[in-house]
């Protein structure tokens, strides 16, 4: 501004990112860092490296403000090709609990990550490894943690044996149900430390971020639950979950017409779909579009379902849009309208489609009292998979479940339930509410994304033809669509009963 120029020069090294893609022949078979509690089980490390540990730019290194002389390579292409295809043999033998792999902080890191997942601790013996501790414990070679039952032990060792890599495999640790993780070198102790300790110093950097990006308040609540005792997910069912109650009506040969509505840019019309379509519907992409320009009406629909997704690219008050380009139609609204006064139908909004429906309360008949869906208090998008309950209500789609609690995927920037007062709030019918570890209905965050006074999250109409949740059942219906699932789970998640209940409705 003042007329003087000045040259800076800014040197930067490219970053060179290479995606890999690979077939996943069954999802069942993956595995995960959190250590399984209720076995007697060993952990192994599998040295790729075979006694190298070289420090060279590897955390260790940073934090002393060094970058170190010699970084970690692949030595042996063949090993770590031998290695790969002897544990995709295992893994497809059923013979791992729980995998990590060794990379940034080493095996310490790896170690302290995967009881982090476990929520418990851990008992270390660096004996007989004759090395420094220190290297041994941060090196980022090449290598992981396996977790192995003990009765299954000697099956995985001699498979490492038969593919010539025994001098690469150590028994380094036991899992222990109190929260300590312990380190011994040569029967001294080394280290010790709470899992909780550990966990909120791991977690420090992050917590601080999400302070300054999210709400403090939020950000607080979920560091201190890192310090709490926690049973973790769980899931308990009130009916049988291997009972296909639409069985009867689908032998029947009919599939009565469902209408999946969706508007530009939702994404959820595909599950939801193919959900309705299992329990024995015929279900129809049906476009906003097609409403308003009279290609289609929902005359010859039993139901209704407004997907989620991120309609108008999701920005704040997308489900009103919605509502608002049905309301201000008069051709749309008077579609709209009189579907939901035939008695013959049902009608479900999931996410977006919650928001949207809540708006058109005007036109459902008992939905007067549906509260407004604001901003999450956490001030951000939340993708979640958290634990809620069925209540007892009047809801079809809901009809024999309450009682029931289970995990459901939830992904929304707009979910917490706003009312215009107290009065409202206890005339709603409410449906679905989340609730913590201990399986008490709550407002703490992350049990509660979204803050919703109760937990509450899911609302039906007084005659229980219409509901809402801003959870996402149809991203759950199968077991194999769960991060987490009991393992007597078969085919068929909770879930599933949901769109049953809608087919048995229907008749």
């Amino acid at each position: 501004a003042d007329g003087r120029e000045e040259a800076k020069a800014v040197t930067a090294p490219l970053s060179l990112i290479i995606t890999a893609f690979a077939p996943v022949s069954d999802v069942r078979k993956t595995l995960t860092p959190q250590l399984e509690t209720g076995c007697d089980s060993v952990l192994l490390l599998v040295d790729l490296a075979c006694g190298r540990h070289r420090l060279g730019g590897s955390a260790l290194a940073q934090t002393c403000k060094q970058i170190g002389d010699e970084a970690p390579d692949l030595e042996n292409v063949e090993s770590f090709r031998e290695f790969f295809s002897v544990f995709q043999s295992l893994n497809q033998r059923g013979l791992l609990l729980a995998w990590h792999d060794r990379s940034d902080g080493g095996l310490f890191a790896c170690l302290c990550e995967m009881a982090f997942a476990g929520h418990c601790g851990l008992n270390v013996q660096l004996d007989g490894l004759e090395t420094d501790p220190v290297s041994l414990l941060f090196n980022e070679e090449l290598g992981g943690v396996i977790q192995v039952a003990t009765d299954k032990l000697d099956q995985v060792c001699a498979a490492f044996e038969q593919a010539g890599l025994a001098d690469c495999v150590h028994d380094i640790a036991t899992v222990q149900k109190e929260e300590q993780i312990t380190i011994h070198n040569n029967g001294l102790p080394l280290f010790s430390a709470s899992r909780a300790e550990l966990q909120q110093a791991w977690s420090q950097t992050s917590y601080h971020m999400q302070a300054l990006r999210d709400n403090p308040d939020c950000a607080r609540e979920e560091f201190d639950a890192i310090a709490q005792a926690d049973t973790g997910l769980t899931a308990n069912t009130t009916f049988d979950l291997d009972e296909d109650i639409a069985a009867p009506f689908i032998q029947s040969g009919n599939r009565p017409q469902v209408a999946i509505l969706r508007e530009q840019g939702v994404n959820g019309q595909i599950e939801m779909a193919a959900a309705f379509d299992r329990a024995g519907f015929n279900a129809v992409d049906v476009h906003m579009s097609d409403i308003i320009s009279g290609a289609r009406t929902l005359d010859d629909f039993k139901g209704l379902v407004a997907c989620g997704g991120i309609p108008y690219g999701d920005v704040t008050g997308a489900g009103a849009g919605w509502a608002k380009s049905i309301l201000f139609n008069a051709r749309a609204r008077d579609v709209f309208e009189q579907y939901f006064k035939r008695e013959d139908t049902f009608s479900l909004g999931v996410c977006n489609g919650c928001q949207m429906m809540a708006n058109l309360k005007v036109l459902i008949p008992g939905a007067e009292h549906w509260p407004h869906f604001v901003r999450n208090v956490s001030e951000q998008f939340e993708a979640r998979f958290s634990l809620v309950e069925v209540m007892e209500s009047p809801s079809i789609l809901l009809a024999g479940m309450a009682g029931s609690h289970m995990p459901i995927a939830v992904a929304h920037g707009e979910g917490h339930a706003e009312y215009h007062n107290d009065a409202q709030r206890q005339q709603v019918k409410s449906a679905l509410r989340y609730i913590d570890h201990q399986l008490q209905p709550t407002e703490q965050y992350p049990f509660n994304p979204n803050g919703s006074p109760q937990g509450l999250t899911g609302f039906t109409s007084d005659d229980g033809r219409a509901t809402i949740m801003m959870p996402h059942p149809e991203r759950v219906f199968r077991s194999v669509q769960h991060s987490w699932r009991p393992d007597e789970w078969q085919e068929d998640a909770p879930w599933m009963r949901l769109f049953r209940n809608a087919r048995v409705w229907v008749g």
